[in-house]
């Protein structure tokens, strides 16, 4: 089975990132693994709406593989960057078998709606009993304000919302965060060729107590923060900048674990220059002989970290 991603999108390996089905414990998502079993036995077009991260691809494509069209192609249109011009030639003819996810639907403008709705209408008419293949469309938007407000086209909402199933963001779920957690933790351990890290009970408990608002997504950087950097307390000290910032605990807003990674950085370099200053008796120069860096960078370095922070008795 392969995955096809046509058009202008992505590459391959960031489409498939998300893509591993980690089982539920919170009644919310238990629902929805019932509704998926469901819905994988049927041919009726599904929308999925969820906010960024909550794993959309993830449930289109267990829906794919658990259905009838398993053994054919699932692919995934970004419709952001599909135009009226090139939906015909690059959507079109991949409905015609398997199963597609047409991701950010409510992103087309009318003239590419317009084309999406006369492709179904066309493969409607030359097919036996509907469309030939399996239609999946995904929203972070609520498509009936959309509608309402005049941004998307009425009729193609109902051509694509056979079933509307709405996935819940990660701190509405909060049983499944650990769950998530042990399965990135294990997942990026085995990419880069070391040990499982085991979560102090602090940790454990500031990944409940959070938010999330990136949900999965940015409980995944998290998790490959931590291993990547190899020392939990370190690693930790980066996260808690990012993590326990008021203004990054609303819900809703987005947030980057990269930043995280980065203040880890930075930690972890803070402390190598801050040993290395303390063996040579606070001489910068043979300092940055042995962090083999120039003077003038140490010069820099120290003054970005802050000249406090290197005072010497």
């Amino acid at each position: 089975m392969r995955t096809q991603l046509s058009g202008q999108h992505e590459p391959l390996a960031a489409a498939l990132e998300l893509e591993t089905f980690v089982e539920a414990a919170s009644p919310s998502m238990m629902a929805v693994q019932i509704a998926i079993r469901e819905l994988s036995q049927s041919h009726v077009p599904i929308l999925l709406l969820g906010e960024a991260g909550t794993g959309k691809r993830t449930i289109a494509r267990r829906i794919h593989e658990r259905s009838s069209r398993r053994e054919c192609e699932f692919s995934i249109i970004n419709c952001a960057k599909v135009s009226a011009e090139s939906f015909k030639q690059h959507a079109g003819p991949i409905l015609c078998n398997g199963t597609v996810l047409f991701e950010e639907v409510a992103s087309m403008d009318f003239a590419c709606q317009l084309r999406f709705l006369e492709s179904l209408t066309l493969l409607e008419q030359d097919g036996l009993h509907g469309l030939p293949g399996r239609l999946i469309c995904g929203s972070e938007r609520d498509l009936e304000a959309e509608v309402l407000s005049g941004r998307f086209r009425e009729d193609l909402y109902y051509r694509i919302n056979g079933l509307c199933l709405r996935l819940p963001p990660l701190r509405q779920r909060r049983e499944d965060i650990l769950a998530f957690t042990t399965f990135f933790l294990s997942k990026f351990a085995a990419e880069f060729g070391c040990s499982v890290p085991v979560l102090s009970e602090e940790t454990r408990q500031l990944f409940c107590d959070y938010a999330w608002p990136g949900n999965i997504r940015e409980l995944r950087d998290a998790a490959r923060a931590i291993v990547a950097i190899g020392d939990e307390s370190v690693a930790m000290r980066g996260l808690r900048a990012v993590l326990l910032k008021p203004d990054r605990i609303r819900p809703g807003e987005q947030v980057s674990l990269k930043e995280a990674e980065r203040a880890a950085s930075r930690q972890t370099e803070k402390e190598l220059i801050l040993s290395t200053l303390a063996r040579k008796r606070w001489n910068r120069r043979r300092a940055a002989q042995e962090l083999n860096i120039s003077y003038k960078s140490l010069l820099y370095k120290l003054k970005q970290i802050g000249d406090s922070d290197f005072e010497a008795s």
